[in-house]
């Protein structure tokens, strides 16, 4: 499908940089999306709608300059053959990736299902660039959780890669795939490790899992706001559309070859997000694996790239406060509701001895 005329740039009217998006429905890709049609690009859209919207798509034709081109492709990457996904990437400058499986949980369930999404998917995308050719860079979304339990903060980019569960693993891996693509095939990519990013389009249903939709929805059906442990634990919380200008950076850049993170540098306490947002609280048990920090260090990306994050904290609350009826329909979790859903978390993750000789 094809929306609108032809876009040209000023003083660039013989010429219109063109990028793909893969996971341009979800959350961060639709933003991606939508700060790349304002850059002057013609954007290919992939999305099997899987965990997708089509509202975000309408959302990005919505508010798209009106000489702005794109199309969409509705298409599992794991499944594609190489010659169909590469006749929808020839004559790409760019390729932003940003397809893949998310959440704790439902990656130690089924590990393969993750394993195909974001690793298979990830190597059928690498050889479909190849084959079409003329790719200037491929920019990757990573993510921090291949850190694991940091020992560092601010984590720097040359942490110890320990993951601690199959999300965690196959993002990594996949990140291994592009940087050997890249060496190999002389496919210049960039890498960028995000880390808890939120803003709004973030997901609304399915498995439990991001903190900002749990407790939204939670705000909005009056009930208390579930804070794990002692909520004295810290997330660097980095805003949707800072993402998105890391991304065009990179893209834009003459760097090949790097990773850099993602983060505002600036971690906030979950108690310090549930005081922003009001009301009620109550404690559930604190979960193996999961760290009490994050927080990146983001001088890498400052100094290479010039990207720094400008929406406050404050403000990114706001932000999603404001657009909180997003989460109306939501599911509402509650202590039980989550300890259900959690099991296979403390009975896979849980390390301690007492629970490994139990």
């Amino acid at each position: 499908m094809e929306y609108g005329g032809k876009a040209k740039l000023p003083g660039k009217e013989a010429y219109m940089p063109h990028a793909v998006v893969t996971g341009a429905a979800g959350f961060i890709g639709s933003h991606v999306t939508q700060r790349l049609l304002r850059a002057g690009y013609s954007v290919t859209m992939i999305d099997n709608l899987s965990n997708g919207r089509q509202e975000n798509i309408d959302t990005i034709l919505q508010r798209a300059p009106k000489d702005a081109v794109c199309t969409f492709h509705l298409c599992d990457l794991a499944a594609q053959q190489t010659d169909t996904l590469a006749s929808v990437i020839t004559g790409a400058d760019c390729v932003f990736h940003l397809a893949a499986l998310a959440d704790i949980v439902p990656s130690i369930n089924d590990p393969l299902t993750y394993h195909r999404s974001n690793v298979e998917g990830t190597v059928r995308l690498l050889e479909a660039v190849r084959t079409a050719g003329g790719v200037r860079k491929i920019i990757y979304a990573a993510s921090s959780s291949c850190y694991g339990l940091a020992n560092t903060y601010p984590t720097p980019e040359t942490a110890p890669i320990q993951p601690q569960y199959p999300y965690a693993l196959t993002k990594r891996v996949a990140e291994e795939y592009v940087f050997h693509w890249s060496q190999v095939y002389d496919i210049p990519a960039v890498s960028l490790r995000f880390f808890n990013v939120y803003g709004p389009r973030a997901r609304t249903g399915g498995t439990y899992g991001a903190v900002f939709g749990v407790f939204l929805a939670q705000k909005l059906a009056g009930q208390p706001l579930t804070i794990v442990g002692d909520g004295t634990q810290t997330r660097d919380f980095v805003f949707v559309t800072d993402v998105a200008e890391a991304c065009l950076l990179a893209a834009e850049s003459e760097v090949s070859g790097a990773v850099f993170n993602v983060g505002a540098g600036d971690p906030q306490s979950v108690n310090r997000l549930c005081e922003l947002i009001g009301g009620p609280t109550t404690n559930i048990p604190k979960r193996p694996g999961e760290p009490n920090c994050t927080w990146a260090d983001i001088t890498k990306i400052k100094r290479e790239l010039g990207w720094k994050p400008v929406v406050s904290f404050e403000e990114g609350v706001a932000i999603m406060m404001a657009n909180a009826v997003a989460w109306k329909a939501a599911p509402v979790w509650t202590p039980d509701s989550i300890a259900k859903a959690t099991k296979d978390w403390f009975t896979y993750l849980d390390k301690t001895p007492a629970k490994q000789h139990a």
